[in-house]
């Protein structure tokens, strides 16, 4: 009996531990590959803009959202504590070291180290675990000394061990070897208490301040305790000795009934103010490790543990929430229905089952899935039919009871189930099928199939309008059946006269008692009178502009859809319509025509997924309202190394947060390319942020709304920019403006030094001008005198020149006269050289004549000389001696006397020259020199002259001699040449 006691309370035990909530929330793992620094994370905190601190292996760890930032101690030792400081500071706790970081100058954490401020004798210590902000001081524990920071004091409390540091309602305690609890007080350490029940070897890992004036304490192997004013009892329940053998090692309160404990060995547990746990965290769930180090609930009451490898984030307070019915396999998820107090989830891999309880949100029930005997393989329908609950599935029609599945139809796989009639139980049930419509009698609680059907395509998407059933298929169109109450049903494909009907995504659905045809090109009504689809001026007037894929009315009236894997609803509780999107689920959701959802109730809508289901708790989501942080997390010069000139944090902060910078920074113009890091650290609604940007006397306007978190702006002008950011969640609420003002200098060239300079440099360039100017009017003075004395010159030779030239005509005109005369001379020469032509033609001809006539005289002297030597003719008469006078020489010398006037005459008193030249010459020689000048022969001259040729030959000698002759000297040739040589 005791071992089947045993047995039975070891089976309790181990249900009662691996039982968890229906429904978990979403939870995000940042590796160390995301954030780039070291595996453990001792502590996490957030300070109150939001951002998130961890004590990192390899230094301190800052997250907002967007950006992972990593600080490093001067040493490169790891942080192992940390703590918000009531003055904005971050004090540390590391290895030999403590200190704290706060920002500087240029917005970006600094840290100071507080070791000098520790008594020489007081600095060997090792590893800070705690550290703790109390008022205005502020406690560091390492494992054999408490350092106490107050007005920039230090003062050391010493011990062989302190083991635990913490605050019990703005009490001190701590936890030393062998003695108990201590309280710190009044400057000293005092026993806290002496409880009954709390063994002093106890090595406490947490203090969880609780509601009134206990607080929660864990012990690592001692158990747990209740702190309620200085006294200590145990909490001991069967949950929590659970807890305590996993090594719980921190502990945070979430809200007034709900605390999360971390452990070493099997992840985070959360439990009520009952000590019973209500959900469990561990690595099966998705968290990285189940050895977790630290844990922090956020100001948006989310979970974030510090892992043994890693950092996960837990959205514990939001509205969606994940359920894996498979646990571990996660099956994408089909299909969901709530029937007789059970949660049935058909998935890819079948259908599981979990009861529930009565709770306004399902997702918080602690309950474990079973899956239900049967077939395996795609589940595509639950729904109930007549008080049962009908399955379809790839195998066919399936009735589920008791834990199993009962096969009514294995003929074709099914899609979904309609009763014909709106009053239950309905005898006659349509089954859409992978060939069209089939129909089932229902009679006793059975259905039957007497293998009525109208085949033609697959029908997973069915409508019902009275005797009229609509089946519709994405890309083959549309089919119109006549029920015929189930019996000989007729169908005929939909004569699309009006062309409403697209290429794809043909879909047909039953939304406000009408049968609405929904693709590509729109929403269309079928309007039973006319017996066509018609534009839904009613929908299209509440819905969005989109193709969509799937509709479903919920109980309230409000319309769910989905387009492009996008979750909507168009809400119509309010006075108008709204559309509300839920971003987190933005390709998550199962899509491909596959899309489902079961909108049990307004904190209930479960939605088809990927892998397992999400479950919305529409509610509370649509009545989320709070206040969206925003933030300019770094802003440095783009391409250049340790360009940080903000660095995120305002050096004088509000109460909030200070948005925009007082000290405006001066950025040189050769660094005049900026980018910006902008976030909002809403962690659990990262997927639904948006951001628009301004950067004023650059951009025109806001940009248009996306998710980046970043923007570059290249080559700016110089001049004062603000750049300005806002976010928005998927509710259209928009947060403050963050704003960080900065100045691009101008180039070195347009500065004031520079304008000075140029300044200087143009009134020195005036005064070079002047004194250039003055220089030059002299010069130019100097010029003009001298270009007036050069004119002047230049005017005088213009005169002289012109007088020159006149000269030179005159000149021209006297040569011209001259030329002129001398032509006329020339002319004249040439009229006397043809005259003196003429005349020694006719001197040539009379002294030939002369010639002749002497010739003849000559032989009529000689033949009358003959005759008279021949003849009796008396000699002494007077006539002959008249004849002979007669041709004696007067005759002759008066012929020649003639002959040289008219000689002289044509050869220009040549013999006049000659004589006067010549004085000595002869009238003989004068003869001669004219009859050679006449080129006559010597036989010529001969007998002009009465004598010999001997005698002329003589003559001629003795001519040379009188004119001074040489030998070599032709006398013709000299006497042609002497009148020349004599003009």
């Amino acid at each position: 009996m005791r071992k089947l006691l045993l047995t039975i309370f070891c089976v309790g035990w181990l249900n009662g531990f691996t039982q968890n909530t229906i429904a978990l929330p979403e939870i995000i793992n940042y590796s160390k590959q995301i954030y780039n620094a070291g595996t453990q994370n001792w502590k996490i905190v957030q300070d109150k803009k939001g951002i998130i601190y961890a004590a990192n292996d390899e230094g301190l760890l800052s997250f907002d959202g967007s950006f992972w930032k990593k600080y490093t101690l001067p040493g490169g030792t790891g942080v192992r504590s940390l703590a918000m400081g009531h003055d904005g500071r971050i004090y540390i706790g590391s290895q030999g070291e403590i200190g704290f970081f706060e920002p500087g100058k240029n917005g970006t954490l600094q840290y100071i180290s507080l070791n000098d401020l520790i008594p020489e004798n007081e600095k060997d210590f090792t590893d800070i675990w705690d550290v703790i902000p109390v008022g205005n001081e502020v406690f560091f524990r390492a494992y054999r000394k408490i350092f106490q920071l107050q007005n920039e004091k230090i003062t050391v409390f010493g011990n062989p061990a302190w083991s635990f540091l913490g605050l019990h309602h703005h009490k001190l305690i701590s936890k030393a070897w062998q003695k108990g609890l201590l309280q710190f007080k009044n400057g000293t350490w005092t026993p806290f208490s002496k409880p009954d029940f709390f063994p002093e070897k106890a090595e406490i890992t947490a203090i969880v301040p609780l509601a009134g004036d206990s607080s929660l304490l864990l012990t690592k192997h001692h158990g747990s305790y209740i702190l309620f004013g200085e006294k200590i009892t145990p909490f001991d329940t069967p949950d929590m000795r659970l807890i305590n053998e996993k090594n719980p090692y921190s502990a945070t309160v979430i809200d007034n009934n709900q605390i999360a404990i971390i452990t070493n060995l099997a992840g985070c547990f959360i439990i009520n103010e009952k000590g019973e746990i209500t959900q469990r965290l561990s690595k099966l769930d998705g968290l990285q490790s189940n050895n977790i180090l630290s844990l922090y609930v956020d100001q948006k009451k989310n979970l974030w543990l510090g892992l043994d490898n890693g950092i996960d984030f837990i959205a514990y307070n939001n509205a969606i929430k994940h359920i894996y019915p498979d646990y571990q396999e996660h099956s994408a998820g089909k299909a969901a229905i709530i029937y007789k107090n059970n949660l049935f989830i058909g998935t890819s891999n079948g259908v599981y089952q979990a009861p529930i309880s009565s709770q306004q949100d399902i997702g918080f029930i602690k309950s474990t899935f079973e899956l239900i005997r049967g077939p395996k393989g795609q589940v595509w329908n639950l729904s109930e039919l007549n008080g049962q609950l009908a399955m379809g599935h790839n195998d066919g029609f399936f009735i589920i009871e008791n834990g199993a599945t009962k096969m009514v139809d294995s003929s074709s796989g099914f899609w979904t189930f309609l009763p014909l009639s709106n009053v239950a139980p309905s005898s006659v049930v349509l089954a859409g099928t992978y060939n069209g419509l089939n129909f089932y009698n229902y009679e006793n609680g059975r259905f039957t199939n007497p293998e009525i059907h109208s085949h033609f395509e697959s029908a997973r998407f069915v409508a019902l309008d009275n005797t009229i059933a609509w089946a519709s298929h994405p890309y083959k169109g549309l089919y119109k059946i006549t029920l015929n109450g189930g019996v000989n049903p007729t169908n005929v494909p939909y004569k699309d006269t009006k062309g409403i009907l697209s290429n794809n995504n043909n879909h047909i659905f039953k939304i406000k008692s009408r049968v609405v045809l929904s693709n590509d090109k729109g929403l269309y009504e079928y309007n039973s009178k006319t017996g066509e689809f018609d534009p839904s001026t009613f929908l299209q007037k509440i819905l969005p502009k989109v193709p969509i894929r799937y509709m479903k009315e919920d109980s309230n009236g409000n319309i769910w859809f989905v387009h492009d894997r996008q979750l909507g609803v168009c809400d119509l509780s309010g006075q108008q319509p709204r559309i509300i999107y839920f971003p987190e689920l933005n390709g998550k959701i199962s899509g491909n025509g596959l899309e489902y959802i079961y909108p049990y109730n307004s904190n209930n809508i479960f939605i088809a997924a990927e892998e397992g289901f999400y479950l919305v708790n529409y509610a509370l989501y649509k009545q989320f309202k709070e206040e969206i942080p925003i933030q300019i997390s770094d802003v440095r010069i783009v391409n250049k190394r340790d360009s940080t000139i903000f660095g995120g944090y305002f050096i004088k902060e509000g109460e909030q947060q200070q948005l925009i910078n007082d000290a405006v920074p001066e950025i040189q113009y050769a660094w005049n390319s900026i980018h910006f890091d902008y976030s909002s650290p809403l962690y659990g609604k990262q997927s639904s942020i948006e951001y628009a940007y301004y950067l004023e006397d650059f951009d025109n306007g806001w940009s248009a709304w996306t998710k980046k978190t970043e923007k570059d702006y290249t080559y700016l002008s110089p001049g004062t920019y603000t750049f300005r950011v806002k976010a928005r969640t998927h509710e259209g609420q928009e947060s403050v403006v963050a704003s960080y003002r900065f100045t691009i200098l101008a180039p070195w060239y347009r500065t004031s030094r520079a304008y000075f300079v140029y300044g200087l440099l143009a009134l020195l360039f005036i005064y070079a001008i002047y004194k250039w100017q003055k220089k030059k009017f002299i010069v130019q003075q100097q010029k003009h005198d001298e270009e007036r004395k050069r004119l002047e010159y230049l005017h005088q030779l213009e005169i002289e020149k012109h007088q020159e030239e006149q000269k030179q005509l005159t000149y021209l005109h006297q040569l011209e006269l001259e030329r002129n005369e001398k032509e006329i001379i020339r002319l004249q020469n040439e009229k006397l050289q043809s005259e003196i032509q003429l005349k020694n033609t006719e001197l040539a001809s009379t002294t030939f004549n002369l010639v002749q006539k002497g010739e003849m005289l000559m032989k009529v002297k000689e033949e009358f000389v003959r005759m008279k030597k021949s003849s009796e003719i008396d000699k002494d008469t007077d006539d002959y001696r008249k004849i002979l006078r007669m041709l004696g020489d007067d005759k002759m010398k008066r012929n020649w006397e003639q002959f040289a006037l008219h000689f002289d005459k044509v050869h220009s008193n040549f013999l006049v020259s000659l004589k006067d030249t010549y004085p000595y010459l002869t009238a003989s020689d004068l003869k001669l020199c004219a009859y050679l000048r006449l080129n006559l022969t010597s036989k010529e001259i001969a007998q002009i002259m009465n004598i010999t040729i001997k005698g002329v030959e003589l003559g001629r000698h003795r001519l040379r001699k009188k004119l001074g002759i040489q030998p070599e000297v032709n006398l013709v040739n000299f006497l042609l040449n002497f009148h020349s040589e004599i003009n």
